[in-house]
C-alpha cells in the first residue's frame, strides 16, 4: 500500500516511486504538513514543523498562553480563512451570523484501495491508486470538510480534491473554496507559468519567488489562452535534466487561480482552484460541494522528469475511451483551404486529392448548419443546411467514404447567435443579466450551459446530425470567453453560482455525448488553445494547440505545451504558405517535421499542390504512420531551450524500450559563418549502438549522449532534419 499511517501519532504518510508526501495531526487537532519531496521511508518528519512565538501572529483561542503556535506559520493542507492564518486561504465560509470564519479540526480518516471519484467532475482514473480521505471538521457550525487524496504510486502522482459539507441546522455560504493549499519551509525556488493570447498560447515563463504574491490567473470562464492552469515550482538551479521541480495541473476548465506566496517567514505557499471572485456558492444543510481535482508530481531528475511522469499519467489515466489507445487517423481540415466558401463537390475534390497520400479523414469545418455564411449567424441551429451542400449530411459522408476517407465536422455547442432560430425562440436561454445590454464577442453569445434544458436541447440536436450520417470525428470548438454571467434560472442570491454550473454543464454535455458515440473522435478547440488544460482532456484525448499554424510560431508554442501535456494531446497540422496568421513562408518539410510533434494532419487545399508537394505529403504521412506509437507513447525530450535559443530548435522521441527515436531539428535563423550545431541526445542506453537516418553513421548511445550529433549549417532560414534512429 502506498499509504503508510499511525494512528498513534496521527501521521499520514503517502509514498509513491520516488516521492514521499506527509500529513501530521498537530497540536490542537490541526491537520498539519510536514513535507512533499524526495522519498523518504519510516520517518516521522514533524520535527520540521516550526513553534515560535511570532509578533501579530494571533494564536488560536485553545491555545492559551502558549504564544508558539500560531496558524500564521503552521504549513497546512487547507487553510482557512479567519483563523489566524494571515495568508492565503484554500477555504472561507459565511456563517449564518454573517462571520466569515471556519475553524476546521481533524475528525478521523478512512482509507482504501482504488482511486475515489468525483461526482460530475474530471479526474484521475484507474488500476493502481490508493485513497486516503481525511475528516475536517467545525463543530460550530457543523461544516465538515474531507480531504481527498489518491496516490498512484507507479507514475509519481498525487491528487487532491475535497467535498466540503454542511452538516450544520443552518444555510452556509461558500465564498472560496480551492482545491489545493500546499506549504513549503523555504522560498528558494523559481516558478514556471504558462501566458499567451489567442494565437500565442503557453510561452514558459521562469521568475525567481519574490516576497509576496505571484499569481497567473483567468476571469474569463475558461482556462483561457492567457494563462494555463498548470505550473511548476522548481529549485533555482533546477533544469531539465538535474533539480527538484514540482508540478500542479488543475483538472477544470473554468475560472481559475494559481498562485505562489511568499510569507513573512521566508516560506512558500501554493494555493490553486476555482477563481473566487467568479464564484460563490450556497450550501444549505445537507448539500455537498465537490471541489475540483488537482494533479501533484514530484521530479527529482529535473524538468524533463516532470513531463514524463505528467505525460504518462494524463495518457493514461485521464484520457479515456477508444481513442486513448486506437491510432487516430491522419485528417485535413478545410478551415484554411476554403472557410466558408464550400460545397460537398468542392469538399469532395480535396478527399479525393487527399487519400492517394495516405490521408484518412476529411474534416468539414465551419459553415454546414443552418444560415452560416460567415461568423454572424446561425450558432445554435444544429441543422444540415442541405441546400449550401448540394445534399444531405449522409450523401457527403458517402462520396467522401468512397474516396477512402472518414468524415468528420466542426460544432460549437456553447454559442448561440442572434441571428439564429434558436435565440429568437428562446433569448432568455444565454447568459445575461437582466435589464442590461449584453455584450458580443466574435458577434456572438453565451449560452446558459447550467441550465438542463439547454443540454438537453444540444444533446438532442447534435445527436440527430451524427445519427444521420457516418460522422467519424467532431472538432467541439468555442470561440469567446464568458460575460455578464448570470442565470434566468438562478434566484438572484445564487448569481454567484452561474459561472461553475455553466462549466458543470459542459462537462455533463460532453460526456453525454461522448458516451452515446464512442466511435467518434472528438477534439477539443477554443480558438485554438484558449481551453488546454487537463479537464478537457477527460472528455477529448487531443485539443487543438493553437490557432497558429505557422512552423515557426508552433515551435514555441508547442515546446511550452509539452511541459505539462503529453505529445499525444496536442492537436498540429501543415498549413499552406504565405502562412495566414503570419504571412511567413517556411519550408513544406519544417513544416511536416514541426506537425508530428503532436497529432498530425493538414490544414490547406491539397488538390491545389503540385506533383513534387504532393509527393512530399505522402512521404510525411508514411513517416507519421511508421512511427505513430514512438511519437505518441514515447518519451519526450526537449534537446534545446526555444525561448533562450534563437538559431534552432530540437527535439527527440525514444521509445519505452529505448530502441527506436526519432531526432527532430529545426534551423531558426541562419547565420553567416556559422559553426553549425552540436546536439546531445537523451534517453538511449549507452552500450547499445545505433544507426542515424540516412547519415551511414552508426554510433553508441554513449556517443550519441555524451558527444552527440554535429549538423552543418543550413542556407537560409527554417531549414529542418528529421532522422530515423534505430537500434542494430
Amino acid at each position: 500500500m502506498s499509504i503508510v499511517i499511525d494512528e498513534n501519532l496521527g501521521l499520514f504518510t503517502l509514498h509513491t516511486h520516488s516521492s514521499t508526501y506527509q500529513i501530521k495531526v498537530g497540536p490542537y487537532g490541526f491537520v498539519l504538513h510536514t513535507y512533499y519531496g524526495p522519498r523518504i521511508d519510516g520517518e516521522d518528519l514533524s520535527y520540521l514543523l516550526p513553534r515560535r512565538s511570532m509578533s501579530f501572529s494571533a494564536n488560536p483561542a485553545d491555545t492559551g498562553s502558549d504564544r508558539s503556535f500560531s496558524m500564521d506559520s503552521q504549513p497546512q493542507e487547507y487553510a482557512t480563512y479567519g483563523a489566524t492564518d494571515y495568508r492565503e486561504s484554500a477555504l472561507q465560509v459565511t456563517g449564518p451570523d454573517g462571520a466569515a470564519y471556519a475553524d476546521l479540526r481533524y475528525d478521523g480518516f478512512e482509507c482504501c484501495a482504488g482511486k475515489y471519484g468525483l461526482e460530475g467532475l474530471p479526474a484521475l482514473y484507474g488500476e493502481g491508486f490508493d485513497t486516503l480521505k481525511l475528516y475536517l471538521i467545525d463543530a460550530h457550525t457543523g461544516l465538515r470538510v474531507t480531504l481527498l487524496y489518491g496516490v498512484l504510486e507507479q507514475e509519481d502522482v498525487i491528487t487532491r480534491a475535497a467535498l466540503i459539507e454542511n452538516r450544520g441546522t443552518a444555510p452556509l455560504s461558500l465564498d472560496r473554496a480551492l482545491s489545493l493549499c500546499l506549504d513549503f519551509p523555504t522560498s528558494d525556488y523559481d516558478l514556471y507559468t504558462f501566458h499567451g493570447r489567442h494565437c500565442r498560447e503557453r510561452i514558459p515563463q521562469r521568475t525567481p519567488l519574490p516576497h509576496g504574491k505571484l499569481r497567473v490567473d483567468s476571469l474569463r470562464g475558461a482556462s483561457s489562452h492567457q494563462y494555463n492552469p498548470f505550473i511548476i515550482l522548481c529549485d533555482r538551479s533546477a533544469s531539465e535534466d538535474a533539480g527538484c521541480c514540482y508540478g500542479a495541473s488543475l483538472v477544470y476548465s473554468g475560472s481559475f487561480l494559481a498562485q505562489a506566496e511568499v510569507d513573512q517567514a521566508g516560506a512558500t505557499r501554493l494555493v490553486m482552484g476555482i477563481h473566487p471572485d467568479t464564484f460563490r456558492w450556497s450550501l444549505a444543510p445537507g448539500d455537498v460541494f465537490t471541489v475540483p481535482e488537482v494533479c501533484l508530481t514530484f521530479s527529482g531528475e529535473g524538468l524533463t522528469g516532470l513531463s514524463h511522469r505528467l505525460h504518462r499519467a494524463f495518457r493514461d489515466h485521464l484520457c479515456r475511451g477508444k481513442f486513448r489507445t486506437a491510432r487516430r487517423p491522419v485528417l485535413i481540415n478545410s478551415w484554411e483551404a476554403v472557410y466558408f466558401d464550400f460545397d460537398s463537390d468542392k469538399l469532395v475534390e480535396i478527399a479525393r486529392s487527399a487519400a492517394p497520400l495516405g490521408v484518412e479523414l476529411l474534416v468539414m469545418d465551419d459553415g454546414w448548419f443552418g444560415k452560416r455564411d460567415d461568423d454572424n449567424s446561425g450558432l445554435g441551429d444544429w441543422v444540415v443546411n442541405e441546400k449550401k451542400l448540394k445534399g444531405s449530411l449522409a450523401e457527403l459522408a458517402r462520396r467522401v467514404n468512397e474516396c477512402g476517407l472518414g468524415l468528420g465536422i466542426w460544432i460549437e455547442p456553447e454559442m448561440v447567435s442572434e441571428d439564429s432560430d434558436l435565440y429568437r425562440a428562446h433569448p432568455d436561454w444565454c447568459l445575461h443579466i437582466p435589464g442590461r445590454a449584453g455584450s458580443r464577442s466574435r458577434n456572438q453569445l453565451v449560452l446558459d450551459m447550467g441550465r438542463s434544458d439547454v443540454q438537453d436541447y444540444l444533446l438532442a440536436s447534435i445527436s440527430d446530425v451524427l445519427r444521420s450520417a457516418n460522422i467519424a470525428y467532431v472538432k467541439w470548438d468555442m470561440n469567446r470567453h464568458l460575460t455578464e454571467v448570470g442565470s434566468a434560472v438562478l434566484p438572484a442570491g445564487r448569481q454567484g453560482e452561474a459561472g461553475h454550473r455553466h462549466i458543470l454543464g459542459v462537462y455533463r454535455l460532453m460526456d453525454r455525448l461522448t458516451a452515446a458515440f464512442p466511435d467518434i473522435l472528438f477534439e477539443g478547440c477554443s480558438g485554438g488553445g484558449g481551453r488546454f488544460d487537463a479537464g478537457m482532456l477527460y472528455y477529448t484525448p487531443q485539443i487543438w494547440c493553437s490557432d497558429d499554424t505557422d512552423a515557426a510560431e508552433r515551435l514555441i508554442i508547442q515546446y511550452g505545451t509539452s511541459f505539462g501535456y503529453p505529445i499525444s494531446t496536442v492537436g498540429s497540422h501543415v498549413s499552406v504558405c504565405p502562412n495566414h496568421q503570419t504571412g511567413r513562408t517556411t519550408p513544406l518539410r519544417t513544416r511536416g517535421v514541426v506537425a508530428m510533434a503532436g497529432t498530425f494532419g493538414y490544414e490547406l487545399d491539397i488538390s491545389r499542390m503540385s506533383e513534387e508537394e504532393k509527393q512530399e505529403v505522402s512521404a510525411q504521412v508514411a513517416l507519421y504512420k511508421r512511427n505513430y506509437t514512438l511519437i505518441n507513447q514515447g518519451d519526450y525530450y526537449r534537446l534545446s531551450d526555444v525561448m533562450a535559443q534563437s538559431d534552432y530548435a530540437a527535439w527527440l522521441f525514444v521509445s519505452p524500450a529505448q530502441d527506436r527515436a526519432l531526432f527532430n531539428f529545426v534551423q531558426r535563423y541562419a547565420q553567416a559563418a556559422s559553426p553549425g550545431f552540436r546536439i546531445r541526445l537523451k534517453g538511449l542506453k549507452p552500450q547499445a549502438r545505433y544507426r542515424i537516418g540516412d547519415t551511414g553513421l552508426t554510433l553508441s548511445g554513449a556517443a550519441l549522449m555524451g558527444a552527440g550529433l554535429y549538423l552543418p549549417p543550413m542556407d537560409g532560414d527554417y531549414g529542418a532534419v528529421q532522422w530515423e534512429i534505430e537500434e542494430i
